[in-house]
């Protein structure tokens, strides 16, 4: 079995995420992707080792070929499988406090484009993490307008708990607008980042 995905223009992460679902649903057979740039090739040629599936790279006219496969032995191995019940999806004991709408320093333009791609690809690996806390300008990110909120809503679906800062949503005056997870305090907050195994600011 075989399958082709042209990923050409797309932006990181989709054509690694693409190969992966497609990879995810094959028992046994080959993917190739078709990419038009050397980020998109180094990703999934990285991914491809990890899961140490043989592959091969062709570049005809700045376009990069990569045939992935899955060999029989790789049957059973699917990262995330469709047939299990959201609660049951692995969890870690990350708790990820995000304090802005944009994801590093910079060109906030491009930082809200990662932020979006970061929380995105949360919702297609494994384990998830077990809590995301919203404070200061990151509360934004999950209020009316904001271009996550499917991708957070699926998080939540898939057990991942959403919490924003109150007074952060007072502060913006936001509360009202809140669209997905519950409001929370300092106190709580403290709780989790306190009581969690690993933790993330961003």
């Amino acid at each position: 079995m075989n399958k082709e995905i042209d990923a050409r223009g797309l932006n990181c992460p989709m054509p690694l995420i693409q190969t992966k679902k497609a990879l995810d649903a094959l028992p046994e057979g080959s993917v190739r992707t078709i990419v038009d740039n050397e980020t998109a090739k180094e990703n999934i040629q990285k991914f491809a080792k990890s899961m140490d599936y043989r592959y091969t790279v062709k570049e005809n006219q700045g376009n990069f070929y990569i045939d992935i496969f899955k060999e029989l032995k790789y049957r059973e191995m699917r990262v995330l499988d469709l047939e299990m019940e959201p609660e049951s999806f692995p969890k870690s004991d990350l708790v990820v406090m995000i304090s802005k709408d944009y994801l590093g320093e910079g060109s906030e333009e491009l930082g809200r484009i990662l932020m979006k791609g970061y929380l995105y690809t949360l919702t297609e690996v494994l384990p998830m993490p077990k809590t995301l806390v919203f404070v200061n300008s990151g509360v934004k990110l999950t209020c009316a307008g904001s271009d996550s909120l499917d991708n957070l809503r699926k998080l939540e679906e898939n057990g991942v708990e959403i919490l924003s800062c109150g007074t952060c949503l007072d502060y913006f005056k936001l509360k009202s607008m809140l669209m997905v997870g519950g409001i929370s305090n300092m106190y709580t907050i403290v709780e989790h980042l306190n009581k969690a195994k690993n933790t993330l600011q961003l």
